[in-house]
């Protein structure tokens, strides 16, 4: 997440009033060239509608995160559009609903993500969104701390509760640590009770996690690309393994073969599994993954399950989504 963007600071009643009386507005979207490999961003006007569709809910937009636009996914899932909206992590406060919408009413404070095939964009003063897509947005969370993290959030608590059961005592791997998705993980993980482990990209992201309290169990200093992780994970857990991984990518190859300076601070798909417990989770990022034969039977041999993170898991059920947004604000 690169920018956050918050609405103006004007009196609620006032901009309310304003906004009602306002026929259309303008709204940020992208357009991609021909080639898809270049990106513009374009303000588009668009009409202030009122809400028509029974469970949708019209909001007026108080901030919204920007993340980075997945070309590549809109692609796969073949939707082609002349322009497409910015902005989809949302906080704002409800102006109008839908007849059969049951969860909010007007004045609410809520937050919530767009769906990818949402016609409007998150940066803009007045949305309509269904209202499963939303959850109330607790009294004492800032308008930018809600839109800020709701989506590495629904990330975070997807990973540790759906996808790997996380309970108390056990032990957890999380690569990256000072991320914006991995302080969330390590915060959920401590909750639960969990002992974490962590990995460091740089000597500044050491010390932020040095300074977490609850304190985490060992951060392992990757940067200058000497420190083996299986071998430190192995030490820390008296040789048994973690229970649980969550990496930020991994290498396929061999260092030679990804010179990429990125890649190289990756750990490699065979430390995963070696570090990894028996019955362990591994949680990944990795959407091309390729796994070998031998790579599975150790897999099979330590009854380990891996599973897959798609940053888009929400959009697969608007139904599902509110439930995960909700669990993740009262959890």
């Amino acid at each position: 997440m690169w920018l956050l963007s918050q609405i103006g600071p004007l009196h609620y009643a006032k901009q309310r009033n304003h906004l009602e009386r306002d026929v259309t507005m303008k709204g940020l979207y992208f357009q991609q060239s021909s080639t898809d490999e270049e990106i513009t961003f374009v303000f588009q006007e668009k009409e202030d509608l009122p809400v028509t569709e029974d469970n949708f809910v019209k909001l007026q937009v108080k901030a919204c995160a920007l993340s980075q636009i997945n070309t590549k996914l809109l692609a796969e899932m073949k939707m082609k559009k002349d322009l497409f909206p910015v902005g989809r992590e949302i906080a704002g406060i409800v102006l109008d609903v839908g007849s059969k919408v049951s969860f909010f009413q007007p004045d609410d404070e809520v937050v919530g993500i767009l769906p990818l095939d949402s016609e409007d964009p998150g940066l803009c003063e007045v949305v309509r969104v269904h209202e499963h897509y939303l959850v109330h947005k607790p009294e004492k969370v800032t308008w930018t701390e809600a839109a800020g993290s709701i989506r590495d959030g629904v990330r975070a608590y997807t990973a540790l509760h759906y996808l790997s059961h996380l309970s108390h005592g056990k032990s957890v791997l999380i690569m990256d640590g000072a991320s914006a998705f991995g302080t969330i993980a390590i915060q959920l993980a401590h909750h639960r009770g969990a002992k974490v482990i962590s990995t460091a990209c740089s000597l500044e992201d050491k010390q932020c996690l040095e300074r977490f309290r609850p304190p985490i169990a060992r951060v392992i200093d990757v940067s200058n690309g000497k420190v083996h992780v299986a071998e430190s994970c192995l030490e820390e857990t008296g040789g048994l393994g973690v229970d649980i991984v969550l990496d930020a990518g991994v290498r396929l190859y061999s260092k030679d073969d990804e010179p990429a300076v990125n890649l190289q601070l990756l750990p490699h798909k065979h430390d995963i599994i070696t570090l990894l417990g028996v019955g362990g989770h591994w949680v990944t990022t990795e959407e091309n993954l390729q796994l070998d034969p031998p790579d599975s039977h150790c897999l099979f041999l330590k009854g380990a399950t891996l599973a897959f993170l798609n940053d888009e898991v929400w959009n697969l059920s608007n139904v599902q989504q509110g439930k995960y947004l909700y669990i993740l604000f009262i959890d």
